[in-house]
């Protein structure tokens, strides 16, 4: 299995997209110190699962993203994608039948961390699965940087024999009987309390046994219950359902009675509206009638003013009379000397008699 190129895009310098083809055995990158070599070797240790930013010389995770410069602002996402060719069928499992294996992995700034192997996106744990035995991987014999050399022969003996398993191929093999191991050790931990839960149901079966038959005839209960309230619903049902019918028919004959009272109230209507075009027609008449009694008193109250005084005047003259006779008593031995006057108020005393007849 032979890299075969390294894509980069917004991870540390390499702002842009960058295509490194490794298209010899024995490749060589130069130059000036700060021009990015040790980016691209930190670039293969990061997309094969490096979780740890010390190793990638910064403080967090997100310092592989390109932070900005004087004349570049900075982007939002990482990405670096490494292209192993297969053609030997070094690598095994369900990879093996692919001439090429690409290993991706894109780091957003939020933090979010994706990994992908043939652009099919796959768990860390599955790129350290697909390198283990060939020596690659992020802390693999595979990558050898500055300083590697002196810490493989300082190394510890534990740390030593890591990297001889690795070389051997059999690192994989006790990475998985290290996690068979431990999944015995979980079993058996699951098996002891296994053994405790049995001992406790069996010690809760007879409580449970009684509670079953509790709940047995509870449902039966339930049933029963259920069975006449459904009864009960239906009867009052139908009930309701006949009391509906007489509450519609009734609702019929107080809309016909309705319907009656509201034509006699429409009649009345129409014959009180005639009373009251003829009430208007009397109040006129007995207007008019008031204006003319009040003319008529007015002229009975004048005529009695004059009846009055044509009495005052009967009165007067009778009492002119009651002289004129008592005058005429003293005055008959006058009377032929006072015949012309005595015919005068004779004629006078006619004719005050005859006035009160005319009035009258």
């Amino acid at each position: 299995m032979r890299l075969a190129h390294i894509k980069l895009a917004g991870f540390k310098s390499f702002v842009d997209p960058t295509v490194i083809s490794v298209s010899q055995d024995l490749v060589g990158i130069v130059g000036p110190n700060g021009c990015g070599k040790s980016n691209i070797i930190d670039a293969v240790r990061w997309v094969l699962g490096e979780s740890k930013a010390s190793a990638l010389r910064g403080d967090s995770m997100q310092d592989v993203i390109f932070a900005g410069s004087d004349n570049r602002k900075a982007v939002g996402r990482a990405s670096v994608e490494i292209v192993f060719d297969n053609h030997l069928n070094k690598i095994t499992g369900q990879w093996s039948s692919y001439a090429e294996i690409a290993i991706k992995r894109v780091l957003q700034r939020d933090g979010i961390s994706s990994y992908y192997i043939n652009n099919l996106q796959v768990r860390r744990r599955d790129i350290s699965d697909l390198f283990l035995g060939t020596g690659v991987g992020g802390r693999g014999y595979a990558i050898i940087e500055q300083g590697m050399i002196s810490r493989i022969i300082e190394a510890r003996p534990q740390e030593l024999r890591s990297f001889l398993e690795e070389a051997a191929g059999i690192s994989q093999y006790r990475e998985r009987r290290q996690e068979t191991f431990l999944r015995l050790i979980e079993t058996r931990k699951n098996l002891t309390r296994l053994e405790d839960i049995c001992l406790e149901l069996t010690s809760q079966l007879q409580h449970l046994e009684i509670q079953a038959r509790i709940a047995k005839n509870y449902k039966l209960l339930q049933e029963k219950l259920h069975r006449s309230q459904s009864l009960l619903w239906l009867q009052r049902r139908t009930e309701a359902i006949n009391q509906q019918t007489h509450a519609k028919k009734e609702i019929q004959r107080l809309e016909t009675e309705l319907e009656i009272v509201l034509r006699d109230q429409h009649n009345a209507e129409r014959e009180y509206e005639k009373i009251r075009t003829k009430e208007y027609i009397v109040n006129d008449k007995l207007l008019q009638v008031q204006g003319q009694l009040y003319a008529i008193d007015a002229q009975i109250g004048r005529l009695e003013q004059e009846i009055n005084h044509l009495r005052n005047t009967i009165d007067r003259l009778a009492h002119q009379i009651q002289e004129a006779e008592n005058q005429l008593e003293r005055s008959n031995q006058l009377k032929k000397t006072k015949l012309e006057n005595l015919a005068h108020w004779y004629q006078e005393k006619e004719s005050g008699i005859k006035s009160p007849g005319i009035y009258s």
